[in-house]
């Protein structure tokens, strides 16, 4: 019997396709309204199904966290090791120059540095010299009744401003309920949602830690925390790329 997994190759060629395909312009535009902005496919149903079905295998897995018992919320999730199935890994890759310039400009409107090099190998090499040595890679998984309380995914001093999660399962067809919630603290105001759901394939890009808002004094920081409502039926999966190690 042949070996059907993607190759290196075949899985970069793939994904350097589809995120090219992205009107990435119009993408920052509406990170620059709402925070978050959805993506086109980037991941076919027979992907994502395969994605999803790689959580049973934990020897893919450094990690397996209970979120109920670290009181994180209910479910699962578990972080990848660094060797990354290879459509993990070429969408990754292909994902990060596309965000780039979006975190370089948010940088430059909050007077932050911008430490970020042109290449993701380099920038995890940073991290890694940094002490931020573990790879942030997840795949979670959501039954009826879980969810995800509201979140940052720092891990140390070194952060990419942006992160990527991507729908494995279908909504209204494998589970209902379970949408993605993003609540931004506005400077001096009362803090805004924003709720999406997640078709499968797709990806949503949204903030990491903060973003640029316009304010009377110029540009501040507004903080953003992302989670997950109530599943309330069926079985969630999603995949979770982080660009900066733990």
């Amino acid at each position: 019997m042949s070996d059907r997994r993607p190759t290196a190759a075949g899985a970069a060629a793939a994904a350097g396709s589809r995120v090219a395909a992205t009107d990435w312009t119009a993408l920052a535009t509406e990170l620059d309204v709402h925070g978050c902005a959805l993506t086109p496919p980037l991941l076919d149903p027979a992907q994502c199904r395969a994605i999803a079905a790689l959580y049973e295998d934990t020897s893919l897995f450094r990690s397996t966290v209970d979120m109920a018992r670290h009181r994180f919320g209910s479910g699962q999730y578990r972080y990848f090791r660094h060797e990354l199935p290879a459509p993990v890994a070429a969408l990754r890759a292909a994902l990060y120059p596309r965000l780039l310039p979006v975190a370089r400009d948010w940088a430059a409107r909050l007077g932050r540095p911008a430490p970020w090099p042109d290449t993701l190998d380099a920038w995890i090499e940073q991290c890694h010299a940094a002490g931020q040595s573990k790879s942030s890679q997840i795949l979670l998984r959501y039954g009826s009744g879980d969810w995800n309380a509201l979140h940052r995914d720092l891990f140390g001093d070194l952060v990419f401003p942006l992160q990527v999660v991507v729908g494995l399962d279908t909504q209204g067809t494998d589970y209902t309920g379970g949408e993605f919630l993003l609540v931004e603290q506005r400077p001096r105001a009362q803090s805004r949602g924003t709720v999406t759901v997640l078709p499968q394939g797709h990806g949503l890009v949204f903030t990491t830690r903060d973003r640029p808002v316009r304010s009377s004094r110029g540009w501040s920081a507004a903080p953003v925390r992302h989670g997950v409502s109530t599943v309330r039926s069926g079985l969630r999966h999603s995949l979770g790329l982080v660009f900066h190690d733990a």
